[in-house]
């Protein structure tokens, strides 16, 4: 049985490749909530959830890049491989959907992920950067403006908190990936 290359707790934040139907990569942000099963949700009907139904398999890869994060949480990113530079790891995962519903006018589905191969390419001392933590929330509200299920006025404001602390306590990638989520987020 393969193993995850870290320890996994609560849920930790991360990128999945999954191959679309054009044989492209669909890059998108995955939370990954940790338990004797390994597991995560989609929200929508997203690329994630369609490619994940259709192939039963993804690539998860645990990334210290916000610009790179931001981009796979709230853009369209689509590429040739599901490899990046910027992954300090990527596990390839069978996905077997546990269960689906909607939720307040959303459909939802939670998914078992069951690593079948595991890739390190570099191994970091850890640290705890406040920009970085923003960022990721940041995108968290982002990705849920417009979902029913959620108070858009409550997530703007959560966004312009992670803003505020993003361009206090983070570095220059921070501070970029931070003015890229309100690109994204204000884009037409």
């Amino acid at each position: 049985m393969t193993e995850w290359p870290v320890s996994l707790r609560g849920v930790t934040e991360s990128v999945v490749a999954t191959e679309g139907p054009n044989d492209r990569w669909n890059v998108a942000a995955l939370g990954l909530h940790a338990g004797d099963v390994v597991t995560a949700e989609t929200w929508g009907r997203t690329r994630t959830r369609r490619n994940f139904e259709r192939t039963g398999v993804g690539n998860v890869c645990f990334t210290r890049d916000p610009r790179f994060f931001v981009e796979a949480a709230l853009a369209v990113c689509e590429t040739d491989e599901p490899t990046f530079p910027e992954a300090d790891a990527r596990v390839r995962v069978d996905v077997t959907r546990r269960e689906a519903a909607e939720r307040d006018g959303t459909p939802w589905a939670s998914w078992a992920l069951e690593p079948t191969a595991v890739t390190v390419s570099e191994e970091r001392v850890p640290l705890t950067n406040r920009g970085f933590a923003a960022v990721i929330e940041a995108t968290v509200a982002a990705s849920r403006l417009g979902v029913d299920a959620y108070d858009d006025a409550v997530l703007r404001r959560r966004l312009e908190h992670a803003t505020a602390v993003a361009r206090r306590c983070g570095g220059p990638a921070e501070r970029d990936a931070i003015d890229r989520v309100h690109d994204l987020v204000e884009r037409p």
